[in-house]
């Protein structure tokens, strides 16, 4: 491509610009000197943040300006586009990335319109795709740069014509974003939803059984020919009862098979659902790792990206890679080689853009790489790997064996599986679970006798709903067709940093604040948070990406009544500002004068009323010291360090009460001392008296001191 201008003059390269550093890093080397790759570092151009920008009279027209701290950057680009022969655009493929270049040629234009300038796209970071890209550069794709402008200009007139209602009627400092809105509505609605859930009590009974010198637990299925519901002690003793002292026999073992089918690549939803589950990932956590391993990393005296694009919808395989993972699979596991590639159904919803999340290179095994990976990195790219290979392979086998042992009118069950045929979890690791690991049973026979050697009891309380995770939420919003992949991890991000919600034993949960903010959007802006109307946004973004539609036309539909209703709210709603502050019995300890309870940015707090000449303020007591004569007040605090959060006593020192569980305001009907919620891998979230004597909704070993 590099042509010489003259003798003295010196050879023009290609300029390259990409988005991140690591991205220039890596292909740079690919492309050796006829090139320099330089990075944008994302936006150079974008909406102002101090005003709305947007002309709303005149189409909907964007006033783009170039981001604060960013002028130098983009003039030493268009600096260097005019030394260079040509310009090559290699922004991320998708709206985002499309829109970066879109800006970046029209900048270069305004200093020179000599240089040509060229988009180029790829869906990974390897050698081969890098110098396709090059190759076959093509134009910028203006719908795409439209569906993100729409998305822009959207977001915007939402975000700055609700945030200063809020500022005026609640509180200053606020904001309200269009599809975080409707995350925070979920949210908050299954907050109610566990909140409101009471326990019922419920019993299970085990029995130990031998057999020669063999002990196995099986569980109680069938009591007088029915499932039994056992909701009290009296009921399950009765059991007991009339079962002590009982011959037990060997009265079925059913057998059955089972396919297991492989599951398909990831797409980006899934990728942060299963990180979520299987690693304990944020979905912020796991989009920032799949970058680096997007990017490139060094392998040796290499660099390479490890995966393909990280934002998709799609499970689509390329013709190319498919024929990679089948000749590997028929090196390594030839057995377990369908006939056929297996084909996975792209989903109705899916834009089908990208293809799935897989390893650039099958050969790169994850245990390969591994020294030349951060412990997170390894994590997230074998799973990416083990889901994309076992994908083309054999299904499994597993056989379930049943057995029921009968004693008087009462049935028991043990079950176990093993997998019979291993098909592709030949290559699984990370993902495994233990049902796949298979359960080992006692050699039985049907009419053999056994001996009932002890029976247990236990007690359980029904689970309320489960709150949302980063991976259910995401789930749920994918479902509900809110969002795109790109924007999943943002979306809770943003409710996280504006503290509508906070994360909890790895779970979502709404502050004050945050229900604050979704009571007055559902009652005044039903339309806006609602998931349905949110939806049907989405697609027409994706129609004018398809340019099946005119963006302005949709904006449009949208703005003029929304704006109409925005302006009658504001003349009508009574202002919420001071409505929430509350004047309680406690007293200053430092001038004397009642403290007043109000709600800050981290949610409710105690303020002196003789503000500002007297500025003390503290936490909010929680509940009642249980400790006999204390008289002290349970409240928030947070450790050293890592600042983590726990419940102590007012009266520390003399007092040492701690609890690592918050209290609710509910005390306990039983013992009268405070509950908490508690949470454990078993019984997921629950309500628990805090009283260790106390056996309400509580077990002796979780005491709390």
């Amino acid at each position: 491509m590099a042509v010489k201008t003259g003798k003295k003059s010196k050879e023009k390269k290609t300029l390259v610009i990409v988005e991140s550093p690591a991205k220039a890093k890596t292909i740079e080397k690919y492309l050796g000197p006829s090139y320099t790759v330089k990075a944008s570092m994302g936006h150079l151009i974008d909406l102002p943040k101090s005003r709305i920008a947007i002309d709303v009279d005149h189409n909907f027209e964007p006033e783009y300006i170039t981001v604060r701290g960013r002028a130098k950057l983009l003039k030493e680009l268009q600096g260097d586009a005019k030394k260079s022969e040509e310009v090559l655009l290699a922004s991320d493929n998708d709206r985002e990335g499309e829109a970066i270049a879109y800006h970046l040629k029209n900048a270069i234009h305004a200093k020179t319109d000599k240089v040509p300038i060229k988009r180029i796209a790829f869906n990974e970071i390897t050698p081969v795709a890098i110098k396709e890209a090059v190759a076959h550069p093509t134009d910028i794709d203006e719908a795409k740069v439209n569906a993100q402008k729409a998305r822009r200009v959207l977001d915007r007139l939402v975000g700055y014509n609700l945030s200063p209602l809020l500022w005026k009627k609640v509180k200053n400092g606020l904001s309200a974003g269009r599809v975080q809105s409707v995350a925070l509505r979920l949210i908050c609605e299954r907050e109610k939803e566990v909140e409101s859930f009471i326990p019922e009590e419920y019993w299970t009974l085990e029995a130990d059984f031998k057999v020669g010198k063999t002990t196995f637990t099986a569980q109680l299925v069938s009591w007088k020919g029915s499932k039994p519901e056992l909701k009290n002690e009296a009921e399950v003793q009765a059991i007991i009862d009339q079962l002590t002292g009982l011959e037990a026999a060997v009265t079925d073992i059913r057998e059955t098979e089972k396919t297991v089918r492989p599951k398909p690549p990831f797409t980006t939803s899934q990728l942060q659902q299963t990180a979520a589950n299987r690693l304990g990932f944020t979905s912020k956590k796991t989009m920032q790792i799949a970058q680096q391993l997007y990017e490139g990393v060094n392998i040796g005296s290499s660099r390479i990206g490890l995966i393909t694009y990280m934002r998709t919808d799609s499970v689509r395989i390329s013709q190319a890679a498919l024929e990679e993972v089948r000749t590997w699979l028929g090196e390594k596991y030839p057995k377990e080689l369908p006939e056929k590639a297996v084909e996975y159904s792209v989903g109705k919803k899916a834009q089908d853009a990208h293809e799935a999340i897989r390893p650039t290179y099958t050969a790169y095994m994850p245990d390969d790489v591994k020294e030349h990976l951060t412990k997170d990195q390894f994590k997230l790219y074998s799973i990416i790997w083990e889901r994309f290979v076992s994908s083309q392979m054999n299904a499994a086998k597993t056989k379930t064996i049943s057995i029921d042992i009968t004693a008087g009118d009462a049935v028991f069950r043990i079950s176990g599986s093993k997998i019979i045929e291993k098909g592709f979890y030949k290559v699984i690791k990370l993902l495994n679970t233990k049902e796949e690991k298979g359960t080992v049973l006692p050699n039985l026979s049907k009419g053999d006798s056994v001996t009932v050697d002890k029976l247990h009891p236990e007690q359980h309380f029904t689970q309320g709903p489960a709150r949302y995770t980063d991976a259910s939420i995401v789930k749920t919003l994918e479902e509900k067709g809110i969002g795109r992949p790109s924007t999943y991890a943002p979306i809770i991000s943003v409710l996280l940093d504006r503290y509508y919600v906070t994360r909890s034993n790895k779970q979502l949960v709404p502050t004050m604040l945050g229900r604050m903010i979704c009571d007055m959007l559902v009652e005044y802006f039903p339309h806006v948070v609602d998931a349905g109307f949110t939806a049907s946004m989405e697609n027409q973004l994706d129609e004018v990406e398809e340019n099946r539609i005119a963006w302005p036309e949709m904006i449009r539909d949208f703005y003029f009544p929304f704006k109409e209703r925005v302006d009658e709210v504001t003349k009508t709603l009574e202002s919420f500002k001071g409505s929430l502050d509350e004047e309680t019995d406690y007293v200053c300890e430092k001038c004397g004068r009642k403290m007043i309870k109000k709600l800050g940015r981290f949610g409710f707090f105690l303020a002196c009323s003789g503000f500002p000449e007297c500025r003390n303020t503290r936490s909010i007591p929680l509940a009642k010291c249980p400790r006999p004569g204390c008289g002290g007040d349970i409240v928030a605090r947070k450790t050293k360090g890592r600042g983590k959060e726990f419940y102590g006593c007012t009266n520390y020192p003399d007092c040492d009460f701690i609890s690592h569980f918050k209290p609710i305001a509910q005390d306990c009907p039983k013992c009268g001392q405070f509950m908490v919620e508690k949470y454990d891998k078993k019984n997921g979230s629950h309500k628990a008296c805090i009283n260790p004597d106390c056996d309400y909704l509580h077990s002796p070993d979780e005491e709390e001191t």
